[in-house]
């Protein structure tokens, strides 16, 4: 993600998301915050999704995901997530973690069948509603062979 791509990525936070971060979020994220890396897919000029994680050690945190509504369902998500896992493998990280709204089956499912697990409940954790979030963990092996943890 570039700093070019921000006006692009809030506009799909926005659509995406019902407490999206805040421009001031992304740049603190693209320029402050050495544990940060980011994607976006692109169709030509158009940003249709992005990801992001933080890498402590050799944990992968996934912060966000989200894909342009008008794009969704065509595997944008799947090609991020994994290019994200290969960034990550590439950068030293062996296991990655997510949170994922409780009500959020479709992207539960997605998140399942990518090889991540069901590992704990975070109460409370969305501050806009008090929705519970969905602890999920993924073990990362080289060329693609997942482990769950």
């Amino acid at each position: 993600m570039r700093l070019r791509d921000l006006d692009q990525v809030i506009r799909i936070e926005r659509l995406s998301f019902s407490a999206p971060w805040s421009k001031a979020a992304f740049l603190s994220e693209l320029l402050e915050n050495d544990r940060a890396r980011y994607l976006v897919a692109r169709v030509g000029d158009q940003v249709v999704g992005y990801t992001g994680m933080w890498i402590i050690l050799d944990e992968g945190h996934i912060t966000n995901v989200a894909v342009h509504p008008h794009w969704r369902n065509r595997g944008v998500a799947t090609h991020l997530l994994t290019a994200l896992e290969d960034l990550a493998w590439e950068q030293g990280v062996r296991r990655m973690t997510l949170e994922v709204r409780k009500s959020n089956v479709v992207a539960h499912t997605l998140y399942e069948k990518l090889g991540f697990r069901d590992a704990g409940i975070r109460r409370a954790y969305y501050r806009d509603n008090n929705e519970d979030a969905i602890i999920m963990w993924k073990t990362l092996s080289p060329r693609g062979e997942a482990n769950s943890f």
